[in-house]
C-alpha cells in the first residue's frame, strides 16, 4: 500500500482533518486558486506555547492535506494587532505607562520593552514570527492593522454594512440584555482620544459607507466603516474576516466553540462559506488552571527550550490535540525521551510511517538519529553528579560509548546541556536523600556484595539482574518498592532510570562508593 492510499483511511488525525478540506472542495479547484489555512493571535499580550501549537498542528494538517491534493495551500499567522487594549497584561515592563493607552489600538499602543519596535502591538508581532522562523513555519504573516488601513478589507467592511441587519440579528440573542442596547458590530475609533470604542451605531448610510457614534465627549460623529476608520467586535471581526480571504481552514480552542458557530453564521450571512476546522482542549498550568498570554501562567518557548528540545515540544503539541492537558516543567523529559522512541521506529514502518508523529513533526522528511543514551539517563547522571556543566557528564559518557565526544554525539552533547539545566532549576532544590531502614541496608550491603564481585564493564543487564535477584530474595513487596528505595537513597528523589543501565553508565566503581557512603550514614529504623 502506497503513503497516499494508507491516508487515505488513516487515524492520525491530521489526515482526518485532511479529509474533511477535500470533501469541501469536492474535486473542484478553488477559485482563488489555493486552499487557505489561518492562524489567529491577539497580540495584548506576549506569545505563548499555546500561540506555537495552533500553528504547529495547523501546519500538520496543512502537510497531510499536501498528500492527499495537490491544490496549492497558504498559511497565515493572522494577527489582531488593531484590537483595543482592554487591561494591562500582568508580565510586561512600565504597566503604569500602558495604563495611560487603555482602548487604543494595539499598534498605537507605546512599546514598554524599550526595543526597537514602533508600539506594543509590533513588539508582540516581532515575537510571534521570531519563534515562528526559529521553528521553520511556512507561513505569511498578516496584519489586521494593515488590512483594515490599507483598504484591503474595504470590501468585505462595506457588505457588513448592507447586512448589518441579518449580523446584529446573529449576535444580539447571545448577548445578556444590557449589552444587546448598546451593541453595534462598528467600533469607531475617536477621531480625538484615538480609542477604539465600544458604542452604539446611532446612524448608518450604505451609500456614503459611513456611521454616526457618540464620542467620548458627547459630540455625534460620522466616520467610514472603510479605511482603518473603524474595526469590526470580534466575532464579526473573525467570520469577516473569513469572508474577506477564503479561509478554508482555522482550528481553534474549545473555549471559543460558541464563538466559532457566531462567526460562521456571519461569514455564510455575508455570503461566503465557513471554513473547516476543530476545536483543541486547553493547556493547563501545574494548577490545573488555563494558560493564558496575559497572565503569564504557562511557559514560553524559552522556557521549554531550556530544557527540551524543539522535537519534544512539537512532540507534546501533535499528541491528542483533543485532551485537556498539563503544560508544565515536569511534562518535558518525557517528551524528550518519546520523540526518540518514535523516531527510532520510524525507519522501520513501511506505508503506515505516515501514522508515526515524527512524519508530521517534520512534514515527511524525518531526520536520521540515534539517540545512543535516554534524556532521563542523562538527567540522573547530572543528578548523582550534581553536575553544574555537562562537561563532568562527558566523563562518564565517554568512558560508556568509547570515542564519543561532544563533535562525534551533537544530540547527546545538546542533549547534555538541557539535562544539566533541569537538573540545577527543579532536580536539585527538590533533592530528599534518606537513610536506608533495617530492610534497605540489608540489601544494600547485599547488592554492594553482588556488584564488586562482576566486572567493571560489565552491562546494564548484567547489573540488571542483580538488582532484581536482590530485592526478591530480601522481600520487597512489591518489588517496585526496593526501586523507590534505591532511588529515595542513593539518588534523593522517588522515581529514576532504569538502574542496571544507569550502573553501566555511572561506573560499578562510582556506584560502589556511592553505596557505601550511604551505608555509613545512621539508620532510620525498622522495616
Amino acid at each position: 500500500m502506497s503513503l497516499t492510499d494508507h491516508a487515505q483511511t488513516s487515524k492520525a488525525w491530521p489526515f482526518e482533518e485532511a479529509r474533511k478540506l477535500v470533501k469541501r472542495l469536492g474535486g473542484r479547484d478553488p477559485e482563488k486558486g489555493y486552499v487557505l489555512f489561518e492562524t489567529g493571535y491577539g497580540p495584548s499580550g506576549l506569545p505563548h506555547i499555546g500561540t506555537f501549537g495552533e500553528v504547529a498542528r495547523t501546519s500538520m494538517v496543512r502537510h497531510a492535506f499536501s498528500l492527499l491534493c495537490d491544490v496549492p495551500t497558504r498559511l497565515f499567522a493572522f494577527s489582531d494587532d488593531m484590537d483595543g487594549l482592554r487591561k494591562v497584561p500582568d508580565n510586561v515592563p512600565n504597566k503604569e505607562m500602558l495604563a495611560e493607552h487603555l482602548g487604543e489600538p494595539l499598534t498605537k499602543v507605546p512599546n514598554p520593552f524599550g526595543t526597537e519596535h514602533t508600539s506594543f502591538g509590533a513588539h508582540n508581532n516581532a515575537m510571534l514570527q521570531s519563534f515562528l522562523d526559529r521553528f521553520g513555519f511556512d507561513y505569511e504573516f498578516v496584519s489586521s492593522t494593515e488590512m483594515y488601513t490599507s483598504g484591503k478589507f474595504n470590501d468585505a467592511l462595506m457588505r457588513v454594512l448592507e447586512r448589518f441587519d441579518a449580523v446584529m440579528d446573529i449576535m444580539l440573542p447571545s448577548l445578556r440584555e444590557e449589552r444587546q442596547q448598546t451593541y453595534s458590530p462598528f467600533l469607531p475609533i475617536s477621531p480625538k482620544t484615538g480609542r477604539v470604542l465600544l458604542v452604539p451605531t446611532l446612524e448608518r448610510n450604505l451609500e456614503k459607507g459611513t456611521i454616526v457614534f457618540e464620542d467620548e465627549d458627547g459630540e455625534k460623529v460620522e466616520v467610514p466603516v472603510t479605511g482603518g476608520h473603524c474595526k469590526l467586535n470580534w466575532k464579526p471581526d473573525w467570520g469577516m474576516r473569513w469572508y474577506a480571504l477564503g479561509v478554508d481552514y482555522e482550528m481553534a480552542g474549545k473555549d471559543l466553540i460558541d464563538s466559532i458557530r457566531l462567526s460562521g453564521q456571519i461569514c455564510r450571512a455575508l455570503g461566503g462559506p465557513a471554513p473547516e476546522g476543530f476545536n483543541y482542549e486547553l493547556f493547563l498550568d501545574d494548577n490545573g488552571e488555563k494558560i493564558s498570554k496575559s497572565r503569564g501562567n504557562g511557559l514560553t518557548i524559552d522556557e521549554w527550550l531550556r530544557y527540551g528540545t524543539e522535537e519534544s515540544l512539537s512532540l507534546f503539541m501533535y499528541q491528542k490535540p483533543r485532551t485537556a492537558k498539563r503544560l508544565f516543567f515536569d511534562v518535558i523529559p518525557r517528551q524528550v525521551d518519546e520523540y526518540a522512541q518514535h523516531l527510532a521506529a520510524f525507519s522501520g514502518q513501511d506505508a503506515k510511517a505516515i501514522d508515526n508523529p515524527v512524519w508530521h513533526i517534520h512534514r515527511g522528511k524525518p531526520p536520521v538519529e540515534d539517540q545512543k543514551l535516554s534524556y532521563g539517563m542523562l538527567l540522573n547522571l547530572a543528578s548523582v553528579c550534581n553536575a553544574e556543566d555537562k562537561a563532568v557528564l562527558w566523563g562518564f559518557i565517554s568512558r560508556y560509548l568509547p570515542g564519543a565526544t561532544p563533535q562525534t554525539e551533537p544530540l547527546i552533547d545538546r542533549l547534555s546541556g538541557l539535562a544539566v539545566n533541569y537538573y540545577q532549576d527543579f532536580v536539585k532544590p527538590a533533592k530528599q536523600y534518606r537513610a536506608p531502614n533495617d530492610q534497605e541496608r540489608a540489601a544494600f550491603e547485599d547488592l554492594a556484595g553482588r556488584f564488586a564481585a562482576l566486572p567493571a564493564d560489565a552491562d546494564g543487564e548484567t547489573f540488571q539482574t542483580e538488582v532484581y535477584a536482590v530485592g526478591k530474595e530480601h522481600g520487597f513487596e512489591p518489588l517496585r518498592a526496593w526501586f523507590q528505595a534505591l532511588y529515595e537513597v542513593l539518588l534523593g528523589q522517588s522515581a529514576g532510570p532504569r538502574f542496571g543501565s544507569f550502573v553501566a553508565l555511572y561506573g560499578r566503581d562510582e556506584m560502589l562508593a556511592l553505596m557505601r557512603e550511604m551505608l555509613d550514614k545512621p539508620q532510620s529504623g525498622a522495616a
